[in-house]
């Protein structure tokens, strides 16, 4: 009864990216409530209908900020807050770039007050998932760069007036 077991491996250059979860995805499950009755679970879209029914903004050049959809995802950022310090991380001065494709892509650039942030490794996931969330939005890639370091100078008036620095 002695078997012989065989790992297979396979090399790849590049895995692919998991899918995003969309509403559209949603599946129906049996409930798991036992009345006797059959039931079905299903994902309430009533508060969704605006939402899903409300067209993509007008196309924004890409190396043009303003539009609809910039304005949301900037609006999506300013509710993205750092845990350590309580001002947003748009006006912390964090986001170094957002751009929108013609295909209504959206592409940020953003650093961290430090290397050793301890939200470095979800920061970016978090600002991935809000700004992919965006009505309009297909698409969400955020990069993460240290160069410029981010310093205090690139917070907003109103970042440092919260903090008590003006």
């Amino acid at each position: 009864m002695n078997e012989e077991r065989r790992i297979e491996i396979e090399e790849v250059s590049e895995a692919p990216s998991p899918p995003k979860a969309r509403v559209s995805d949603a599946v129906e499950t049996p409930s798991p409530l036992s009345t006797g009755v059959s039931e079905t679970l299903s994902r309430k879209r009533d508060y969704l209908e605006g939402f899903l029914a409300k067209a993509a903004p007008a196309e924004a050049a890409p190396e043009v900020s303003g539009g609809e959809l910039y304005e949301a995802v900037i609006e999506a950022l300013k509710e993205i807050y750092d845990p350590e310090i309580p001002v947003n991380i748009y006006d912390l001065g964090l986001i170094y770039d957002v751009e929108i494709t013609p295909e209504h892509h959206a592409m940020v650039k953003m650093t961290l007050t430090t290397p050793n942030c301890p939200v470095a490794e979800s920061m970016p996931g978090e600002v991935e998932l809000r700004v992919g969330s965006v009505p309009g939005v297909g698409h969400a890639e955020v990069e993460l760069v240290w160069d410029p370091p981010w310093d205090p100078q690139k917070m907003t008036d109103e970042a440092k007036l919260e903090l008590g620095m003006l």
